[in-house]
């Protein structure tokens, strides 16, 4: 397969592809076709690496109104509900719910998800569903799966052995809710236990860490300390992190010492973030969402997750990356134009960096053929946009194709 004359990584410079049993094998400003080679004309498109959606959950996904709409819109309420839908779960429901939402995602382009999957279950159905669910469809999507202990770990009977229970059964990475916890100290020994069950079954750490607009919680600051001094670092994961947003600039200052020596991942999630937060709010109401511009600034890996799809904190989403993205951008306030121009690496580069794929990740010579066309010669149209995912290709196969809509305009021909 030959894909020419496209803008690689956004890059201003036009660049011809060749994937061979794939991977990528070369690539250049001008590549002639080989006999009966495939040819794909990318007229001036731009050519990235695949979207990455590094926070979703799949096992609540379409449960929306199931057995009550959310109508507080708060983050407890969200629970409340889910706690009584998931009494309702099996395989086929979990599957074929999960199933239809991986498609969408696929169709915008995504080709790499993590999902947290409740481990707050005596039985585990979502996760063996979704364990299940990975293996099918692993030729598609590349499914990381969170073992989430959704209402605490030690606040939930038999919390712990739970979540150890589905590291054990495959989960590729450990979570943790601190600040759902019943009290502090109860938050941040659930940190220090699930860090010891990451070092046990080497396993990465995602944490939803201070998803509250409460400044007094500083669950992050224990997690960092921890990702630090483990060693564990790069392998950690602080989710959401709303609470920052409330902190004060003092504290901040101090707490960023610790973030840059911890060198741990942040995932921000802005739709369902602004949507939950400042929800115990009159005037002024504050955004909730962490400081995406300032970690940015610092040198710190920040990513974007979707988060919910049509579930009890989110009634809305339906898998286009491009969405949690310009939220992120327009609430982040990073819409200067170089800023919206690189804005795509919350959900590529740095999103691979959060799930540690990003060895194998990328448009570059020896790496697998994964790559999306977008429908747009730069990422700033694109994102203006929402352009169209021309092309998703994996392995250097075509896993899906859009053409795009024509729309006609009758009787403005004249009109200035």
């Amino acid at each position: 397969m030959l894909i020419r004359n496209v803008h690689i990584d956004n890059r201003q410079e036009l660049q011809s592809v060749r994937i061979q049993k794939g991977k990528f094998v070369e690539i250049a400003a001008s590549l002639v076709a080989q006999e009966n080679e495939e040819v794909i004309e990318g007229q001036g498109k731009l050519l990235l690496p695949p979207f990455i959606d590094s926070h979703i959950h799949l096992d609540a996904t379409l449960t929306a109104g199931q057995p009550e709409w959310n109508q507080t819109g708060t983050l407890f309420d969200g629970i409340r509900i889910w706690s009584e839908r998931k009494k309702e779960l099996t395989l086929q429901d979990v599957k074929q719910r999960a199933k239809k939402t991986i498609l969408q995602q696929l169709k915008y382009g995504v080709q790499y998800v993590r999902s947290h999957v409740d481990t707050t279950d005596p039985h585990l159905i979502a996760l063996q569903a979704l364990l299940e669910l990975r293996a099918e469809l692993k030729d598609v999507v590349e499914l990381q799966l969170v073992a989430f202990p959704q209402e605490g770990i030690l606040s939930f009977p038999q919390g712990k052995e739970l979540l150890a229970q589905a590291l054990k059964e495959g989960a590729d990475v450990v979570g943790g809710i601190p600040h759902y916890e019943f009290n502090r100290f109860y938050g941040a020994d659930s940190l220090k236990y699930l860090i010891s069950l990451a070092e046990k079954y080497d396993v990465l750490v995602d944490v939803h860490c201070d998803e509250i607009d409460d400044p007094g919680t500083r669950n992050l600051e224990v997690l960092a300390t921890l990702a630090y001094e483990s060693g564990l670092k790069d392998h950690v994961t602080a989710s959401h992190t709303t609470a920052m947003g409330s902190y004060n600039d003092a504290y901040t200052y101090k707490l960023f010492r610790l973030l840059k020596l911890a060198q741990m991942n942040f995932v921000a999630n802005p739709l369902v973030n602004i949507h939950l937060g400042g929800r115990f709010d009159t005037y002024p109401k504050r955004r909730g969402l962490t400081r995406i511009k300032e970690l940015t600034a610092a040198g710190i890996n920040v990513s974007f997750g979707e988060d919910d799809v049509q579930d009890p904190w989110n009634p809305l989403g339906n898998g286009n990356m491009l969405d949690p993205l310009q939220m992120g951008v327009y609430a982040g306030q990073l819409m200067g134009y170089e800023q919206l121009q690189q804005s795509f690496n919350y959900i590529t580069y740095n999103a691979a960096r959060t799930l540690h794929v990003n060895a194998r990740y990328g448009i570059k010579v020896g790496l697998p053929a994964n790559c999306i066309l977008l429908n747009g010669d730069d990422f700033y149209h694109v994102l203006n946009q929402h352009a169209e995912v021309l092309l998703s290709i994996r392995q250097g196969k075509i896993l899906a194709r859009t053409r795009p809509a024509q729309t006609e305009l009758f009787g403005l021909e004249n009109q200035d």
